[in-house]
This record gives structure tokens, C-alpha cells and sequence, in this order.
């Protein structure tokens, strides 16, 4: 659901309120958190999850697309890059709740409720304190759905750029969503050793590295329009040796190591696909292109996760699996750096 609507929540936010639909997409998705703690059957938790992704669809297009509408520029990386800060640090506030499942007082129910209902009263005071600024000039501010969706797929440096951004995809939704299981399987851990181990350490090298990523983009880019680009290709060589060494570690302390310098080329790579997305898509098709490149990265993600479970069901080895992706980490540095970007906007 989050993959598919994407496009359609990028396309709305880039025809309406991106304020609007940041605050109400908030909401909804508090509201269903929420719900999530009260469902009494797996077909209840399914629903809950499909729907979570329709308000989730809505939130990540807007938001990126009016920080970028805001920072025009010089700041740009690092204001994308202090918003992916936030996610982070809910990422890993969520690593612990493997703790809170596992509490006999508390459970998992209790952590959905607490989630839903903060998320709820803070959509309020966002809906009223975000800010539209004016949108820059363009020779058609309003393209129909049909000539939106021509224009992006026509432009070759945006069919690269979503190339780019779904190759590292298929290893990291994997590494993201399998990684506790691997650990706990690997190394004999509880689930909650397990999931701070995966999410704690790697998450805390994505915020540095989307920090400093951002900072050391912006200041490439006073060299040359192609710095952001440069940026983001140097977090794909982190890519290399930290995929081959979690495959192929022999201790914890080794794979969480190798989980961090994962987790800083992945904060290189976050902090700057939507700064480049804004170097070669014109402003009323930013938010619908990064729905786009949302619904093939996702796509892809999850099949990625499907296809992972397989193999390992078939007792493929982790070093083997993990070499393919950073096979397919390579090839995605070969890709971004082939983008040429247009003239920066002043």
C-alpha cells in the first residue's frame, strides 16, 4: 500500500497544502498506531498494516518536498539531512521495543497505544504551526496526472536517479527488516539484545552519517553541481565492505561494526536523493517523482525481503547473499554518477 500510493500522495502534496497533507497523513497514521494495539486477529493486524502504508504514502513526498521549497540551495542537504535525523532517532527509541514486548506488564499493545496517542495531539499543534512558502515560477504549475507522469518518465536523469535509489533498497530493507532475526539466530541472542543490536548501532551511524553527509555535500557543492552526487556515491563504497563483512562475521561485536559503516554510507545516500532529485525535476514534480521513486524502491524492498527469507529457508549462506548485494551496491555508484544535473537553482 505505502509503495503504490506514493505517487498519488506525492502528486496530491505537489497539487495542494503540502501542510495539509503532512499534518492530516500524521494523524491518520497516529490514529491507526493506535487501532494497531486493539486489533484481536491476524486479519485485523494485516488491515492495520495496509492501512498504516496509505498515511505513510502521503507524509515522506511532502515533507522532503517542502523542506527542499524552503531551502532553495546552499543548506539543502543538511536541512533533508536533519529531518532523516528525526526518523532515526525514532527508529532507534523503536529498537527497544522488543524490551517493552517482552515486559509482563506492558507488551506490545501497550507501546502501539502510547505511540498513537502522542501522535495524535501532536498533529494538532503541526497542522497549525507549518507553513507553505511561495512556490517558484513555473510555465505550468499544474500538469495533469498524465503530463506529470510523461514529463518525469522522459527525463533520463530522473529514470537513473530511480535506479539509483532502488538498488541500495534491495540490501537495506533487508538489512533493516531481517537483521534482528539474523543476529538472534546467529549469536544465540534475546529478542531484545537482538533488536537494539541491529537497530541501536546502525541507526546512530545513520544520523551521524546523514549530519555530515549533508554538511559535506553542501560544501561540494560550491566546487561543482555534481557534488550532492559525489556525496552520495562515496556512501555507496561503504556499502562494499560493510555487506561483505556482516556476511561473513564470526562475532557480534564484528557484525555491528560492519552494521555502522553500513549505516553511515546509508546516511550519505538519505540525506541527498531528494537534493538531487531537485537538480534535475522542475518544483510542482518533486514530490510526485519521489512517490515514484518510492513505489519502485519499495516494490523492489519487498520482494527483496520475500526473496531473502527464501534463500534462507534453502540454507543459502549469509556470505553468499550478502556478496550479491554488494555486487548490486557497485553497480548503483556506476549509476549515480552518470546523472548529469541542470542548472542549480540560485
Amino acid at each position: 500500500m505505502y509503495a503504490i500510493l506514493s505517487p498519488i500522495g506525492g502528486y496530491i502534496a505537489d497539487r495542494a497544502s503540502r501542510r495539509h497533507v503532512i499534518a492530516a497523513s500524521l494523524f491518520l497514521w497516529s490514529g491507526v498506531t493506535w487501532w494497531t494495539g486493539h486489533v484481536t486477529s491476524f486479519e485485523q493486524l494485516v488491515l492495520a498494516r495496509a492501512i498504516m502504508g496509505i498515511s505513510e504514502a502521503f507524509y515522506i513526498p511532502a515533507a522532503l518536498a517542502l523542506i527542499t521549497d524552503f531551502h532553495l540551495g546552499p543548506t539543502r542537504s543538511r536541512a533533508v539531512g536533519m529531518h532523516q535525523m528525526g526518523i532515526y532517532l525514532g527508529i532507534i527509541l523503536g529498537g527497544f521495543s522488543g524490551y517493552v514486548a517482552d515486559h509482563e506488564e506492558l507488551g506490545w499493545r501497550f507501546a502501539f497505544d502510547a505511540c498513537g496517542i502522542f501522535g495524535v495531539v501532536y498533529a494538532l499543534p503541526l497542522f497549525a504551526l507549518l507553513r507553505n512558502p511561495l512556490r517558484p515560477h513555473s510555465a505550468n504549475p499544474n500538469p495533469s496526472p498524465a503530463a506529470a507522469l510523461r514529463e518525469l518518465l522522459t527525463n533520463f536523469g530522473f529514470i537513473l536517479l530511480v535506479l539509483y535509489f532502488t538498488l541500495p533498497a534491495i540490501a537495506g530493507w533487508v538489512v533493516k527488516d531481517w537483521m534482528p532475526d539474523i543476529l538472534k539466530e546467529k549469536f544465540s541472542l534475546g529478542q531484545g539484545e537482538a533488536g537494539v543490536s541491529a537497530v541501536l548501532y546502525v541507526q546512530m551511524a545513520s544520523l551521524l552519517g546523514v549530519g555530515l553527509g549533508g554538511w559535506l555535500a553542501d560544501r561540494w557543492m560550491r566546487r561543482t553541481a555534481r557534488g550532492r552526487i559525489f556525496v552520495s556515491a562515496l556512501g555507496m563504497n561503504f556499502f562494499l565492505p560493510a555487506l561483505f563483512g556482516v556476511g561473513n562475521a564470526g562475532d557480534l561485536a564484528a557484525a555491528v561494526v560492519f552494521l555502522m559503516l553500513f549505516g553511515l554510507g546509508w546516511g550519505f545516500f538519505d540525506c541527498n536523493n531528494m537534493p538531487i532529485l531537485c537538480q534535475i525535476v522542475q518544483p510542482e514534480l518533486r514530490a510526485t517523482g519521489y512517490g515514484i521513486m518510492n513505489l519502485v524502491s519499495i516494490s523492489c524492498g519487498g520482494f527483496a525481503d520475500w526473496g531473502f527469507g527464501a534463500l534462507r529457508d534453502h540454507h543459502v549462506p549469509l556470505n553468499v547473499i550478502f556478496g550479491v548485494f554488494a555486487g548490486i551496491a557497485l553497480l548503483s555508484i556506476l549509476t549515480v554518477l552518470s546523472i548529469k544535473p541542470r542548472e542549480v537553482q540560485p
